[in-house]
């Protein structure tokens, strides 16, 4: 491979080669201070998954480093992700039946399954999915995906075990459970939401999570808690990981393709608002198809690693930027540290208490929770309330795995809808001679005898019956005679569709026997190809097709008629860019 094509691939390669030296300081602190973040988070994150907190550590290192060299953002940090964990966990649990070693080849099949989805999506440039799950959607899943979270760690800091599944059964059993409290643990969870509040207090600058467990890990270490039966991490595996392969049926792996498939996209969407965010914020941009692939190939890894899933962190991308990380340098310190601690410094890690992971894991996902900005939308846009509403109840009344099912299906409506039933004008002169859209401002009034329709979507063979109704439906309204209609081809005939071009064909007979012209402006060289293909006539007898819509119109003879008897102003240039036409609608 030529090192021009090697540029290309990695990316994140290209960056480094143009390193400049007085970014170094700010990207170790911002390194340092991301793997203080990025430790206490991902262990908790692995008990969220059911494996063991070394898993948590396998999940940062090689991800990371793989998206320094194959990403396209400067400051988006990968890794564990609760909305991916506890998608993940959603999944597996059920499948593994109790059996540990199981649980974890799942979750190393599926995370598999989700960086080759994210490579199959790269490599058909599906980057446009990243504006697949509109924002009120998203926003409703990540709110439903943390409370929970949040309901299922409170069985760890209260020292009780659910019997249900799902949200609802569990918390009608609320009274129940809260009187099984263990009132050690519970005491343990209280000390480390309290030394995370003291340190949030007077040592803003420090990990709080990490100084919160680690006082929790101490306290158990020195007074021997475990004598109390607080539950704790236990034994954490040191050095690198060993290569497992699955031993479980093929059954079981077809389980895992659709929401491997749910998670790529969900998990790439995610990843995608935050890269984008602090990319805009940084004045760069980012390249959405590379993005996917970066992703996919950071999934593998983790796989290969023996780790879960990962996605875009953007707590952990917010201390980047907070440091002053200028490149991905950071990632690379990072990984470094997270791996030193993976593979000789694992043994304290052992005291830390399950309710202490708790209460991080509570913590990490509250800053999930917008319900504000939810409820805001109720008055902005009560559409995209009600598709935000639905898919917050429907994560938690039916669950994470059919919830995000529910939200991909209902992205993928809410752009049929858009694409089926797209909004639509009839055209008209302003008092210049420019063509804008005849509304009730009364600022553009249509031609006599000319009908110009635009249709504001793509036409293909699902929506070509509605635009034919719409049009039909507005020319009838016309109070004048109308004996030509003009259609602007540049929205809507993007590609050749035989069902359009049937239609078409239908429209015209239907016109021709009332004595109207049809008439499409624009994309003349493409429209005379695709009527040429599909052995339909042109120019006199048939569809007549012009360069744009001032010619068509210029070209009309009941324009010129109207012009001569002062009825229409004079149209004074014919734009040469059909950019220029539409910057007047």
């Amino acid at each position: 491979m030529k090192f021009p094509s090697l540029i290309s691939f990695m990316p994140g390669l290209a960056q480094l080669l143009q390193y400049e030296k007085q970014w170094l300081r700010d990207d170790v602190r911002a390194g340092l201070s991301v793997a203080a973040v990025a430790l206490p988070v991902a262990i908790a994150y692995a008990q969220l998954t059911g494996v063991n907190a070394a898993v948590g550590l396998y999940s940062c290192v090689l991800p990371m480093l793989v998206y320094a060299l194959f990403g396209t953002s400067k400051q988006l940090i990968v890794g564990p992700d609760a909305a991916t964990c506890a998608v993940i966990a959603a999944v597996v649990t059920p499948l593994a039946a109790g059996d540990s070693m199981k649980h974890w080849q799942l979750v190393m099949t599926m995370t598999a399954m989700t960086g080759f989805w994210c490579l199959i999506a790269s490599r058909f440039k599906l980057g446009v999915l990243a504006d697949f799950l509109s924002k009120p959607i998203l926003m409703g899943l990540l709110n439903g995906v943390a409370i929970t979270i949040i309901v299922g760690q409170f069985s760890k800091i209260f020292g009780f075990t659910f019997d249900e599944r799902y949200l609802i059964e569990r918390l009608s059993g609320a009274p129940s459970y809260l009187s099984k409290t263990h009132w050690p643990t519970l005491t343990m969870g209280i000390v480390t939401l309290a030394t995370y509040a003291l340190v949030k207090r007077f040592r803003p600058q420090w990990p709080a999570s990490m100084c919160a467990m680690a006082m929790a890990a101490f306290l158990v270490w020195v007074f021997n808690l475990t004598s109390f039966d607080i539950s704790v991490v236990g034994e954490v595996t040191s050095g690198l990981p060993s290569f497992q392969a699955p031993a479980f049926d093929l059954g079981l792996a077809r389980e895992l393709v659709v929401p491997a498939l749910n998670l790529a996209m969900v998990s790439f969407v995610s990843m995608m608002l935050t890269a984008r965010s602090f990319a805009a914020k940084n004045g760069y941009d980012i390249d959405a198809d590379k993005e996917f692939r970066a992703l996919g190939l950071a999934n593998i890894a983790s796989a290969i690693s023996q780790g879960f899933a990962v996605s875009g962190a953007d707590s952990r991308t917010a201390v980047n930027d907070a440091n002053g990380g200028k490149s991905q340098l950071v990632s690379i310190i990072a990984a470094v540290l997270i791996g030193v601690v993976a593979l000789f410094f694992t043994a304290p890690l052992k005291y830390i208490p399950s309710a202490a992971l708790g209460v991080v894991l509570v913590i990490a996902s509250i800053s999930l929770i917008d319900l504000k900005s939810l409820w805001n939308l109720r008055v902005r846009d009560k559409s995209a309330f009600l598709l935000a509403c639905i898919t917050l109840f429907s994560v938690l009344f039916i669950g994470v795995i059919p919830g995000i099912t529910l939200a991909v299906l209902l992205g993928l409506f809410q752009f049929l809808a858009t694409v089926m039933r797209p909004t639509d004008q009839v055209l008209g002169l302003d008092h210049k001679g420019v063509i804008r859209s005849v509304d009730d401002s009364g600022k553009a009034k249509s031609v006599p005898g000319v009908f110009m329709y635009r249709f504001n979507s793509p036409l293909t063979y699902f929506n070509a019956t509605y635009f034919k109704r719409r049009l039909l439906e507005k020319f009838i309204r016309e109070s004048e005679p109308v004996d030509c209609i003009i259609i602007d081809a540049v929205p809507c005939f993007t590609h050749l569709d035989l069902s359009v071009m049937a239609m078409l064909a239908d429209l015209h007979q239907l016109l021709k026997k009332r004595g109207v012209r049809l008439v499409l402006a624009g994309r003349k060289r493409q429209m005379l190809s695709w009527f040429e293909q599909a052995g339909m006539q042109t120019g006199e007898g048939g569809i007549l097709i012009r360069p744009d819509l001032y010619l068509a119109l210029k070209m009309n003879q009941s324009y010129k008629q109207a012009l001569a008897e002062g009825q229409a102003p004079v149209i004074q240039k014919v734009p040469d860019d059909a950019v220029l036409l539409h910057s007047h609608l």
